[in-house]
């Protein structure tokens, strides 16, 4: 006969399971058997490094110049060439003439900054305007990095760029033109002893406040910035306040918004994400019903114009609202804009043919007419190539704390509340071909990248809105901006701010802001519990 001893242990456990048992068979909760939980799954970036491909930087981004760094895998001559660029890229211009250093004259007669770096602080954002306690609003001057985009309202939508529309693009402000210049030269302006270093008017810039609250009783104070246009050249003291307003600037249908400057890192290699890979992402129609409709913008094309060639119009890549394809076009388009500086590309003074360039050049005897003794324009060709290859061969940061537990549950979040509908993650290269109308260099090419872009125009809603076209963009469309780098910001400029006028003064802010296309999921981020939306923050700033 066997010898059943049983210790007291598992008789105890085997009449607790039979107890479990009866229990569930008749009703019982069965919570003691417990039922694992399901395993989440992540997105195939969480813990991706190098958003830059091989151009990727792993040593500076953790300082104030983590944007300051050539792309690692130049050869010795294209690096040379970055460092020269770089050095363009800081030169502070001077009034011409100037007899002693002639290759710093030309600034103006009219600009918004002196040089590159005011608007692209450290290769990054400029720092956000800061209305003193006290003042109701401040007027730009010499440290603003924010500007005015003008034009005239068209009667009816651009839908297709021909000759005979000039391509879609915005109609300029009769003697102004499509950027508004708060600065300029000594004499710019006629009444120049009563406008020191005036430009074509003043502008003000003043916020107003409105409280966000989550479900869970979390405010958020949010900001807008306003504007106010005084004293135009054409009109002084004038202002919309006038009992007569006789200004070509103050019509009620010149339309005007707020652009800040942006990052220059990783843009050679935006350039060279082909065509079909972003086109394929285009949904104008929302065929899958997510209420996202990415759709392209196309452009006139100032290097395909040079060229000769018959439809100069490009895909729209740059710019708050896509209306440049290349960086060679809004490099040296703000190089004559920004700044006045006449180059190959752009020969003419931005307000050339106006009555307040006619003006200026009579009043200083024709000594800064755009060109130099030698009929050439005031940046050489050198000088521009340079400063273009810099913009394009910047490194992009390489990402941070990967390994973060919570950085690694902000992907997973990113990808549930669908950020990445529009912020696409990766993209590849292509391996051939031209940017900005010169053979790519190796460096850029199949490269693996993760900008977080889609490239496309969005409808962000009417709170984000400007209500001013841009060839085929509405005012209230917006290119994704490409989220690379974005969680060095405020180490390279702790003055920095978000969206395309500086408004949120952090990510959240600028996720708050995020209306149309984008508001679902902005409701859903708000929806989220603090500690989640403190994990995709995290994922995010760790970008």
């Amino acid at each position: 006969m066997m010898n059943c001893l049983i210790k007291p242990s598992a008789l105890l456990a085997a009449l607790t399971l039979a107890q479990t048992l009866v229990l569930s068979g008749c009703g019982g909760s069965g919570d003691e058997i417990a039922v694992p939980e399901p395993e989440k799954a992540y997105p195939d970036y969480t813990q991706v490094t190098a958003l830059g491909g091989d151009t990727t930087t792993f040593d500076a981004s953790s300082s104030g110049h983590g944007y300051s760094t050539p792309a690692v895998n130049l050869d010795q001559a294209q690096l040379a060439q970055h460092l020269s660029g770089d050095l363009n890229f800081e030169t502070a211009f001077t009034t011409a003439p100037n007899e002693e250093h002639p290759e710093l004259d030309g600034l103006g007669p009219v600009f918004n900054n002196a040089d590159c770096n005011s608007c692209h602080q450290r290769d990054g954002r400029n720092s956000t305007p800061i209305v003193p306690a006290g003042q109701d609003r401040i007027k730009l001057g010499s440290e603003a990095g924010i500007f005015l985009r003008i034009s005239k309202a068209p009667d009816q939508p651009c839908l297709e760029g021909t000759a005979e529309n000039n391509y879609c693009a915005p109609t300029p402000v009769p003697n102004f033109g499509t950027q508004l210049f708060h600065r300029g030269v000594l004499k710019a302006r006629e009444d120049w002893q009563q406008n020191l270093f005036g430009g074509q008017a003043d502008v003000y810039l003043s916020y107003e406040l409105k409280t966000v609250t989550y479900p869970d009783g979390t405010e958020v104070t949010l900001k807008r910035p306003l504007f106010a246009v005084e004293n135009p050249f054409d009109a002084p003291g004038e202002s919309l306040n006038s009992s007569n307003v006789t200004s070509e600037l103050l019509q009620s249908d010149v339309l005007m918004g707020w652009r800040n400057g942006m990052p220059v890192f990783g843009l050679g290699l935006l350039e060279a994400i082909p065509e079909a890979s972003i086109l394929a992402l285009e949904d104008e129609a929302d065929s899958d019903g997510d209420g996202i409709s990415g759709r392209a913008n196309y452009v006139f094309d100032a290097v395909k114009a040079q060229r000769g060639d018959s439809h100069p119009v490009s895909l729209g890549r740059f710019g708050w609202k896509a209306n440049t394809p290349s960086v060679r076009v809004q490099s040296l388009g703000a190089l004559r804009g920004d700044i006045g500086i006449t180059n190959p590309l752009f020969p003419q003074e931005s307000i050339a043919g106006t009555s307040m360039h006619d003006s200026y050049l009579t009043r200083t005897g024709f000594v800064d007419t755009g060109s130099g003794v030698d009929g050439e324009p005031e940046a050489s060709a050198e000088f521009s190539d340079d400063v273009v290859f810099y913009a394009e061969t910047l490194a992009v940061p390489a990402r941070r704390q990967v390994d973060d537990a919570k950085v690694k549950e902000g992907a997973r979040l990113f990808e549930q509340v669908n950020c990445s509908g529009c912020h696409q993650p990766k993209f590849v290269t292509k391996s051939s071909g031209e940017i900005g109308g010169l053979p790519m260099i190796d460096a850029l090419k199949g490269q693996t990248i993760y900008p977080f872009t889609d490239m496309l125009l969005h409808d962000m809603g009417e709170d984000l809105s400007d209500a001013r076209p841009d060839f085929l963009a509405s005012g209230s469309e917006w290119r994704t901006r490409p989220l690379w780098g974005i969680g060095l910001t405020q180490t390279v400029n702790p003055q920095a701010g978000f969206l395309h006028d500086g408004r949120a003064a952090s990510v959240e802010e600028a996720i708050l802001w995020h209306g149309g296309e984008a508001q679902a999921s902005t409701d859903k981020f708000m929806a989220l519990t603090q500690e989640e939306r403190a994990q995709l923050l995290a994922f995010v700033m760790s970008l």
